[in-house]
């Protein structure tokens, strides 16, 4: 276990690949569970923030099962839907903590002027970081290059946002 958390840790610092992973769906199931869990202990600790984040959590995780499956069977690449799928909920569970905690931070400190800009910054180098982790999981398993995957993550990121958009925008 404490290897497979580095593994994933190693894949978030952009030192690893879903290749280095097994397939295995049982590992997809358990690394997705814990992508889960893991953002509901930290959306669960942090002060609410308005909205229904457990709802969008759960859309948000059935939207990465479905955009992973229909990209790699459209763009012929099936065999590396475990491997890919499963180094994206695991380098993401390594940095919910990071990405909640910073969300949070913006929105409580959005009228101050004093730390709006430093901790928008610090939410925009989270989110660079976290293209950047994800295309480079998208490169080892399209084989194509860093810009054409850069683009199918913002795309994938702008897909995901409409959808919850949609879904949740009476709710908020």
């Amino acid at each position: 276990m404490k290897e497979l958390v580095r593994l994933f840790v190693q894949i978030a610092l952009m030192r690893k690949g879903p290749q280095d992973l097994p397939a295995s769906a049982a590992l997809l199931a358990a690394t997705a569970a814990a992508f889960f869990i893991i953002n509901c202990l930290v959306s669960a600790a942090l002060p609410p923030i308005p909205g229904h984040w457990l709802g969008q959590l759960v859309v948000e995780a059935i939207f990465t099962f479905v955009w992973y499956a229909l990209l790699l069977k459209i763009l012929h690449r099936p065999e590396r839907f475990l491997q890919t799928t499963t180094a994206v909920f695991g380098y993401q569970a390594v940095l919910a903590p990071l990405w909640i905690s910073a969300v949070w931070l913006v929105r409580q400190f959005a009228d101050d002027d004093t730390w709006r800009l430093p901790i928008s910054m610090l939410g925009l180098a989270i989110v660079v970081w976290t293209v950047a982790a994800n295309a480079r999981v998208l490169k080892a398993a399209l084989e194509w290059g860093t810009p054409a995957c850069v683009a199918l993550v913002i795309l994938q990121y702008l897909a995901g946002q409409i959808l919850l958009l949609y879904l949740f925008s009476g709710m908020l």
